[in-house]
């Protein structure tokens, strides 16, 4: 396609799409490994990985194989019958998850209104929590997704603003501050709600500490831990789940992106059959949820994190990336917090916006995403090569350097 063809395409978007994404000027056509290919040709680094729904890069091999065989049998049968696909899937992901159920869904918000549905369930039902007096506790500066009871516990103003009335039932506290949660859970409680690592807000990593301290509350108050693990999971953080690194079982894990392989929307919530049994038929569904081609990808995807090589993969790169990006500290970078391969590198504001360098990034061959105004987030596919992770800090060394020295003139 000409570049008159890619401006074609973004007007169309401009035009015939609503208005909800600020997305940079680049119009991808092809994948392949941690390269994306835009309609003009050129390649680039991909260091989102489409907010880690990629974490095993475009078009895997093993990933596309299930998806195009289960393709010529069935794609869809809804849960009105039973598919030979789901089983597999769902205990395969069980056991991954060193739990007894799981309940599959689509998107990442559903799996999250999934688990505020049956952790109030579960409130009433084995609690003994007085009807409709549930309480929810969830932490400040979280993204759990967008929907109107989701952003109803949410501070972000840009989530929020203009979509009340808001949902009642929750309670928000400082996020990494255990005697601040302590001190809201009471006898209504039902559950604590928490990313191991907020994403959106920056990859901003919780004190040593914390999830234990959280785990041991909950427990002591009888109140269900739900971890959040949408972005965190599945290999991002160098190990199957964020909450493994903080030594924590969770009662409930809530996981999406990654589990789709890129592929399809898979999402599910995991937890043990005394939690996810207070559901009784018809009370929760979805017509998409379980589908067939959803669980023959989950299922691949479940294999592949089987053996732990990718997780092993994130902790070494992982360490590699941490070094370099500390490196840049003074040099136009004020603060960076790693875990695994997934970074969130703090931009002096005097120097630029989190935008600007991502616009500057993708000039040179490398997507990244900013939030938060100043802050850039690097997330690539595991299977990234080193010397290609080397490759793009390189650019944002370069970008830095370029912006002191427009700052010096």
């Amino acid at each position: 396609m000409t570049a008159v063809g890619a401006r074609s395409y973004l007007e169309q978007v401009e035009e015939f799409g609503a208005h909800n994404y600020h997305p940079l000027p680049v119009v991808i056509a092809k994948g392949e490994g941690a390269w994306l290919t835009d309609v003009e040709g050129r390649r680039y680094l991909d260091c989102l990985a489409a907010y880690s729904a990629v974490n095993f890069g475009h078009g895997h091999p093993a990933l596309i194989a299930a998806a195009k065989e289960q393709l010529d049998r069935i794609t869809l049968t809804s849960r009105a019958f039973h598919n030979d696909q789901l089983g597999a899937f769902l205990e395969s992901l069980a056991r991954l998850a060193r739990k007894d159920m799981v309940l599959p869904m689509n998107t990442g918000a559903e799996a999250v209104e999934s688990a505020i549905k049956v952790a109030r369930a579960w409130g009433y039902r084995v609690k003994g929590v007085p009807h409709d007096q549930a309480k929810v506790v969830v932490a400040d500066g979280n993204f759990h997704g967008r929907t109107t009871t989701i952003i109803s516990f949410s501070n972000d103003a840009e989530a929020r603003a203009d979509f009340g009335p808001y949902t009642p039932g929750f309670v928000s506290v400082p996020y990494g501050d255990a005697a601040a949660l302590a001190a809201e859970i009471d006898e209504s409680t039902v559950a604590v709600l928490l990313e191991p690592i907020q994403g959106e807000a920056g990859i901003v990593v919780p004190p040593e500490g914390y999830l234990p301290e959280v785990r041991r509350i909950t427990a002591e108050a009888g109140v269900l831990f739900i971890a959040d693990e949408i972005q965190s999971g599945l290999g991002r953080t160098g190990a199957t789940f964020q909450c493994d690194n903080a030594g924590v079982v969770p009662d409930m894990y809530l996981l999406g992106k990654a589990l789709g392989g890129g592929i399809v929307p898979v999402s599910a919530v995991v937890a043990n059959r005394d939690v996810l049994g207070v559901l009784r038929p018809g009370e929760h569904g979805s017509t998409f949820g379980g589908n067939p081609l959803a669980a023959a990808v989950g299922r691949a995807v479940v294999e592949l994190l089987g053996t732990g090589e990718l997780q092993a993969r994130a902790r070494d790169l992982g360490a590699i990336l941490h070094q370099r990006l500390r490196a840049l500290l003074g040099h136009g970078v004020v603060a960076v917090r790693c875990v695994g391969l997934w970074a969130g590198i703090d931009i002096d504001p005097e120097l630029a916006t989190g935008r600007r360098v991502c616009e500057l990034l993708a000039e040179r061959g490398v997507l990244a995403k900013d939030t938060h105004g100043s802050t850039i987030r690097l997330a690539p596919p595991l299977i990234i090569e080193l010397a290609d992770l080397e490759w793009a800090v390189d650019q944002l060394e370069a970008v830095l350097a370029e912006l002191r020295g427009d700052a010096a003139d």
